[in-house]
């Protein structure tokens, strides 16, 4: 727990065919844009002391570019290297103690470190690392890549998206590298989905998938600090620790 998080929250979530992370973008932009209009009449709020323009046509910048932008590493660079791309990080002072060696998680590690407390006004992450997003449809233009986004307000994370992974080969692959890290001690990994796996071998069309938690909207609309002051029965700190 903490202000931002609490184990019982609400969320929502939503899947469209024939779209990817461009419509799931256009579809929580307009979601956000047209709350705050509606209910407090302007695109223009504040939220944790900041002044914030939510007038739509919100920013889109990729990870990578994030990063470059921020710290000066330019993890597109590096190609197939994944301790160079270690190095880099913790060249720019990322601390990689207990993170997986690999190219992706070294630059999410650059951003989550490095970057995310700076994005203030409405921004959206794209092209997450295939490493850490065991989900997501890989991008056509770059296989390390995938289409998946975070949108992020007041360096809070608002939403999470990406044009689903409806590849049955390539998913298992990813559900089997998640459980290697699992046995490795990882604790957030994932496990594998057989059934999953065999609903994708029937068909899945193109398909963009979105989630939100609705209680951030209502922190950001309402300009609430702490989550525990927009749920009902925020959980509560044990009386014996």
């Amino acid at each position: 727990m903490d202000p931002k998080h609490n184990p019982e929250f609400t969320t929502c979530e939503l899947y469209q065919a024939y779209t990817n992370l461009d419509g799931m973008m256009d579809i929580l932009e307009g979601i956000l844009t047209g709350a705050a209009k509606e209910i407090l009449g302007t695109y223009h709020i504040q939220w944790l002391g900041h002044d914030l323009d939510l007038t739509p046509s919100w920013k889109r910048i990729t990870m990578a570019d994030a990063v470059q932008n921020v710290t000066g590493a330019d993890f597109m660079a590096i190609e197939g290297d994944d301790d160079a791309a270690v190095e880099l990080a913790k060249s720019v002072g990322v601390d990689m103690e207990g993170v997986a060696r690999k190219w992706g998680n070294a630059l999410y590690e650059c951003f989550d470190q490095k970057v995310e407390e700076k994005l203030i006004q409405p921004t959206f992450i794209t092209m997450h690392p295939v490493d850490v997003s065991p989900l997501a449809k890989r991008s056509p233009k770059d296989p390390r890549l995938t289409e998946r986004f975070e949108l992020f307000i007041c360096h809070s994370e608002m939403g999470n998206a990406f044009s689903e992974l409806n590849d049955p080969i390539d998913q298992r692959e990813r559900f089997q590298k998640q459980v290697e890290l699992r046995d490795k001690g990882d604790d957030e990994a994932g496990m594998m989905d057989d059934d999953f796996i065999t609903a994708l071998e029937y068909g899945l069309p193109p398909t963009g998938g979105l989630g939100f938690g609705v209680d951030r909207l209502v922190m950001l609309l309402t300009d609430s600090a702490s989550i525990r002051d927009v749920l009902l029965f925020p959980t509560m700190k044990p009386i014996e620790q």
